[in-house]
C-alpha cells in the first residue's frame, strides 16, 4: 500500500510541526469533502472512485473492445488533462516502447497536444496504411490545438471509409449537454462520452477522458479504480495517518521555509509521463496570486549525470519527492566476464534492483547531506491497483495544498493570458484591436 516517508527531514525542519498545521489541513480536508471551498464545484473527483457512473464505465469497456477488434490504431486527440494522465498511465503500465512492441491491442497515437505540422503528419503518415479509429478529448470542442488535429483526423477518416464508415470510429469525449464538440457529435452520430461538469481536465483521468484509451491499451481499469478507491477509503481519514495530509504538510512547510522548487523523481523512466501529469496538476492548481511551488521533475538515474550537478551543489532552492516503484517486472541479474575489462564483476549475480535501489539510496544520502529535503513516495509496484493510488493520492494532496496556500486548487485563469494573445495574432475575428496592438509591440 502505498505510503510517504521522510528522510533525514529533521535537519531541516524543526519538528514536530503536526500540530500546529493539523487545524489548517482539516480545514482544507473539510471543504474537499464537503465541495464549500473555492472552485468547490469542481471537486466531483473527490469521491469519483465511489461514484462514478457504471453504466458508461460499461460502454467505455465495450467500445474499447470494438476498437481492438475493428482497428490497429486508436489516435487520441487531447492537450494538457486530455492526455497527459492516459499517456502516463499506459506508458508506466505498458511500456513507453507500446507502439513498438508485438501485442494484441492496437497501437496509440497521441495528437492534438501541440502545433508542430512535422509531428501531426508523422502520425498521418502512420495510420494511412491501418484500420484506426479516433477518440477526440475536449469539454468545448473549440481548444485550438485538438480542434485542428481532429480536421485532419477526421478528413482522413472519412477518406478512407467514406462518412458512414467513419462514423462508427470517431468518438468524442466531451461536455454531456452543449458545447461545439458535442453539437457536432450528436449531428453526426458518434459515440459520445462524458467530461463531468465537475471535474476539471486535470483531475479526469479516472473518467472517460483517459479510461478509454487506458482500457483499449488493456490496462484492467476495474483494478485501476479499485485503487484509486482504497485511496479514496485513506483520504476520508483526517488525521495524519493519512499519506496525503503528510504529504500536503510537509511540501508546505518546506515552502515556508523558503524553498520553491519540488523536484519529483523516479528511478523508472516509464513513469516519465506521469511526472508530466503531476507537473500539470500541481503547477495548474497552485501556481496563482504570486504563490506555489514550481514543480519540475528528473528521471533518476540519467538526470544525475545532467542535473545531478545542480542538484547537488546549486542554489538550495528546491528538494525532492521520490517515487519508488517497488519491485521490476523483470528480474535481470549482471552477467560475469572473464576479463573484468569494466571492473565490474563485484557486482556479477546482482540483481538490477539491487544495484537501482543502491544508487537511489546513495543520491538520497548524497542530495540531503548536500541540503536538499527528500520525500519518498512509495508503492507496492506497478500495478493498475497501485497506480490508482497514486493517482488519487497526488490529486487529493494538491487540493489540500491549495488549500493550505488559501488559492482556489481548480480554476487556471492565467491560462487564458497566451490564448486571446494568439487569437489576435491569428486573426481571430472580435480581437481586430488587440492584434494592432501586439503587432505594434512585436514591432519594437
Amino acid at each position: 500500500m502505498l505510503d510517504v516517508k521522510l528522510f533525514h527531514m529533521k535537519s531541516f525542519l524543526p519538528m514536530p510541526y503536526e500540530a500546529a498545521l493539523a487545524p489548517r489541513l482539516k480545514r482544507a480536508h473539510d471543504m474537499l469533502q464537503t465541495g464549500n471551498g473555492l472552485g468547490g464545484e469542481f471537486t466531483g473527483w473527490v469521491h469519483l472512485p465511489r461514484d462514478y457512473d457504471k453504466a458508461e464505465f460499461a460502454r467505455i469497456k465495450t467500445a474499447a473492445d470494438k476498437i481492438c477488434h475493428d482497428s490497429k490504431a486508436l489516435v487520441v486527440i487531447g492537450i494538457g488533462g486530455s492526455y497527459l494522465g492516459a499517456r502516463g498511465v499506459i506508458d508506466c503500465l505498458c511500456s513507453p516502447n507500446y507502439n513498438l512492441k508485438k501485442k494484441d491491442t492496437p497501437n496509440i497515437y497521441f495528437a492534438g497536444n501541440g502545433l508542430s505540422a512535422d509531428a501531426l503528419q508523422e502520425i498521418l503518415d502512420l495510420v494511412e496504411d491501418q484500420d484506426f479509429s479516433v477518440n477526440v478529448i475536449s469539454k468545448s470542442g473549440t481548444t485550438t490545438e485538438p480542434a485542428v488535429a481532429f480536421r485532419f483526423f477526421r478528413a482522413a477518416l472519412e477518406k478512407k471509409y467514406g462518412k458512414d464508415g467513419a462514423r462508427s470510429r470517431i468518438y468524442a469525449t466531451t461536455d454531456k449537454a452543449r458545447g461545439a464538440l458535442k453539437s457536432l457529435a450528436d449531428a453526426e452520430g458518434w459515440e459520445t462520452f462524458v467530461v463531468p461538469d465537475e471535474v476539471g481536465g486535470r483531475f479526469s483521468v479516472l473518467t472517460a477522458v483517459g479510461l478509454l484509451p487506458i482500457a483499449v491499451a488493456g490496462v484492467d481499469i476495474d483494478e485501476l479504480m479499485a485503487g484509486a478507491a482504497e485511496m479514496m477509503e485513506r483520504c476520508n481519514d483526517a488525521s495524519f495517518d493519512c499519506p496525503a495530509w503528510r504529504y500536503a504538510a510537509i511540501r508546505y512547510e518546506l515552502y515556508r521555509s523558503g524553498r520553491s522548487v519540488e523536484l519529483l523523481a523516479c528511478y523508472d523512466p516509464a513513469f516519465r509521463f506521469m511526472l508530466e501529469w503531476w507537473k500539470q496538476l500541481f503547477g495548474e492548481s497552485e501556481g496563482k496570486d504570486d504563490k506555489g511551488l514550481f514543480p519540475a521533475s528528473v528521471e533518476f538515474t540519467a538526470d544525475l549525470h545532467s542535473m545531478g550537478q545542480y542538484i547537488q551543489q546549486g542554489r538550495r532552492l528546491m528538494f525532492e519527492t521520490v517515487v519508488r516503484l517497488g519491485a521490476s517486472h523483470s528480474q535481470l541479474t549482471v552477467p560475469a566476464d572473464a576479463h573484468d575489462g569494466d571492473g565490474l564483476n563485484f557486482l556479477a549475480g546482482t540483481s538490477m534492483d539491487f544495484i537501482r535501489d543502491r544508487a537511489m539510496e546513495g543520491t538520497l544520502l548524497a542530495h540531503t547531506e548536500g541540503g536538499v529535503p527528500n520525500i519518498i513516495v512509495e508503492a507496492d509496484g506497478k500495478t493498475p491497483r497501485a497506480l490508482g493510488q497514486f493517482i488519487y493520492f497526488f490529486e487529493y494532496a494538491c487540493g489540500l495544498s491549495g488549500y493550505l496556500l488559501d488559492v482556489n486548487p481548480f480554476d487556471q485563469p492565467g491560462v487564458e493570458a497566451y490564448k486571446k494573445n494568439m487569437f489576435a495574432l491569428l486573426g481571430k475575428p472580435g480581437y481586430e484591436d488587440r492584434r494592432a496592438e501586439l503587432e505594434a509591440k512585436l514591432a519594437q
